[in-house]
């Protein structure tokens, strides 16, 4: 049979109520009762069931989060984040990879319910994604949308300001003496996609350049997304002159497809993207990109969650929009007297 809390309490000769202060970390034990009920807990075994304790207090200290895509590199930082931020709180996370279907992510937001977690963090697949969580707006329970929006979905949410980096990534290439640039895009049925494709057009109308519908190639957000965009825009006569890719995995597919047709940027190409993540920085050349405060997305996320679980905040939701870094370096900037970082 499982150890019980208080087997624990009596082999370190404690109270129940120690041992629990020690293993939920509340509360003041001095460092040598503390070891005690730790090296009791160790040789006992014992492990906490806070699903037991959740099923009798009807809470589980648990919050669900599910993202799109746990291989693209700017959602780690994210659930770096909201752990963190859940863990101080005393809350544990569930983590869930959508993988960008409709269907899992569905079956996911169900088995996060069905396992009593208190809120929800999505960052939801496609404006599609509406369609899951109406019943549980309707039944009101606490969840708070990240990275994109929902249309008319009433609840908290916190995104960046997507057009406003697009417009200055294109303005930095006009800048520097380029007219013909080309955008690989996100699907229509995203909100960051509409919003960085958006400011991708304000920038070039406001410039004076027209925009050119046939410059803008729609693909999966991912690596092989990325590099089939590339190859459509570099079968173009004649080629432009960059391309602003929308994040940073297409970008890593851009580059591929460029250094296949023995292309270099930026002497040959000029290529920006969205996310600025590792992987990124210690490409050559470095890329110029504009940067979002994606560990913010999930700690922020978890105390809006937190304010909601516990009646803290009002009954409308709160919409915070996160402003973004634009970072020079060298994928673009070469003879342009740009700095670079």
């Amino acid at each position: 049979m499982a150890t019980t809390l208080h087997e624990v309490a009596r082999r370190a000769g404690v109270s129940a109520m120690t041992v629990s202060r020690v293993v939920n970390g509340r509360g003041r034990v001095d460092s040598e009762t503390r070891q005690r009920v730790e090296e009791a807990i160790q040789a006992l075994d014992y492990v906490p069931n806070r699903i037991a304790r959740g099923l009798i207090s009807q809470k589980t200290q648990t919050i669900g989060i599910i993202v799109p895509d746990i291989v693209n590199p700017f959602f780690a930082p994210v659930v770096r984040g909201a752990e963190s931020a859940a863990r101080k709180a005393g809350y544990r996370v569930l983590l869930c990879n959508s993988e960008g279907d409709l269907r899992l992510e569905r079956e996911y937001i169900e088995d996060l319910v069905a396992h009593r977690v208190e809120g929800l963090l999505l960052a939801p697949a496609s404006d599609r994604s509406r369609s899951s969580i109406l019943s549980l707006l309707r039944g009101g329970f606490p969840l708070v949308l990240i990275d994109r929006a929902l249309p008319d979905a009433d609840c908290d949410l916190i995104v960046s300001d997507n057009a406003q980096g697009a417009r200055r990534l294109i303005e930095h290439l006009i800048a520097i003496g380029h007219r013909e640039i080309a955008h690989v895009s996100d699907a229509e049925d995203t909100s960051t996609g509409r919003e960085r494709l958006r400011g991708y057009r304000e920038a070039l109308e406001a410039a004076g350049i027209p925009f050119q519908l046939e410059l803008v190639i729609r693909t999966t957000v991912d690596r092989i997304g990325g590099y089939r965009a590339a190859q459509e825009i570099l079968a173009r006569d004649p080629l432009p002159t960059a391309i602003f890719a929308v994040n940073n995995m297409t970008a890593v597919g851009t580059m591929e497809a460029l250094r296949e047709r023995s292309l270099s940027v930026p002497k040959d190409m000029g290529l920006v993207c969205f996310d600025d993540v590792e992987h990124l920085a210690v490409l050559s050349p470095t890329l110029t990109v504009i940067d979002q405060p994606a560990e913010t997305f999930g700690s922020l996320g978890v105390q809006l969650l937190l304010e909601r679980m516990t009646g803290k905040a009002n009954s409308r939701p709160r919409r915070i929009i996160l402003q973004t870094d634009l970072i020079v370096r060298q994928s673009c900037c070469v003879g342009s007297g740009v700095p670079v970082r």
